[in-house]
């Protein structure tokens, strides 16, 4: 297997150089939304302990957003942790939030963070999580909250459905206190009590290991978002997946429409 990995090496660089030419910079998407799955699977697929495998995946994401961030993209949300997650086994809930503690303490001290001026935010109902993971989360947003050059919006402990009842609730109390009339209820409203309230919705959306389907990523956000998927795991999420994924993007006429 090394051997052909050797082999294959040329090919797959010129691949690469080949994609990226195929790249303009005129017509890049702002806000791209990635739904990292199957660090699990790639765990189980190379008989590695669990947590290795989250961490693989933790890797992997910084990797990407180097990448990201070298095409100049403004804002990247990444879907972490879903309200589904919750009803998994206790022990590996307790592993992720471990690994998701110990990753935002380091985006905290991240040289690459603050170089490249990256403002950090949270997304999802955050109570729900361990209050040292909270802590650790509030003191990330506090020290990137002025920095504008590019947004990460990590979705942790977030569902769609959550988040439009969450809203919802917010803005019936609102009408219920006199505060707003029911004819006052539009979009923009709703859009201001989301949480992702002041970010533009994502141009694309990529999900990893092949299922073809959003399972509630930005419900609400991505009504016209271009949608990507791939069968390949993210931790082996590569290069040139990205490149395709823009290469796509770019050669879709999108329609605001029907």
């Amino acid at each position: 297997m090394r051997i052909l990995r050797f082999a294959l090496g040329p090919m797959y660089a010129l691949y690469e150089k080949t994609l990226r030419r195929e790249i303009t910079n005129k017509h890049l998407p702002q806000h791209i939304g990635i739904i990292l799955d199957g660090n699990r699977r790639h765990a189980t697929s190379i008989r590695i302990p669990l947590k290795l495998g989250y961490e693989m995946g933790s890797d992997k994401l910084e990797e990407v957003l180097d990448w990201l961030w070298d095409f100049d993209i403004k804002v990247v949300s990444v879907w972490i942790f879903s309200t589904e997650n919750f009803t998994r086994d206790a022990d590996q809930i307790s592993k992720i939030f471990e690994i998701a503690e110990q990753r935002t303490e380091k985006i905290r001290g991240d040289s690459k963070i603050h170089g490249r001026g990256v403002q950090v935010r949270y997304s999802g109902d955050l109570t729900r999580l361990p209050a040292s993971l909270q802590k650790q989360i509030d003191k990330t947003e506090e020290a990137t909250e002025k920095y504008t050059n590019h947004i990460l919006n990590i979705c942790l402990a977030y569902g769609g459905r959550q988040e439009l009842i969450e809203a919802t609730k917010k803005i019936a109390k609102l009408v219920k206190d006199g505060h707003l009339t029911y004819d006052d209820i539009d979009e923009e409203l709703i859009t201001q009590h989301l949480y992702t309230n002041g970010l533009p919705d994502p141009d694309l959306i990529i999900r990893t290991s092949g299922s073809a389907r959003l399972s509630g990523f930005l419900m609400w956000q991505s009504a016209y978002s271009e949608l990507f998927f791939t069968d390949v795991l993210w931790p082996n999420f590569r290069k040139i997946d990205l490149y395709r994924a823009i290469r796509d993007y770019q050669g879709r006429r999108r329609n605001f429409g029907a």
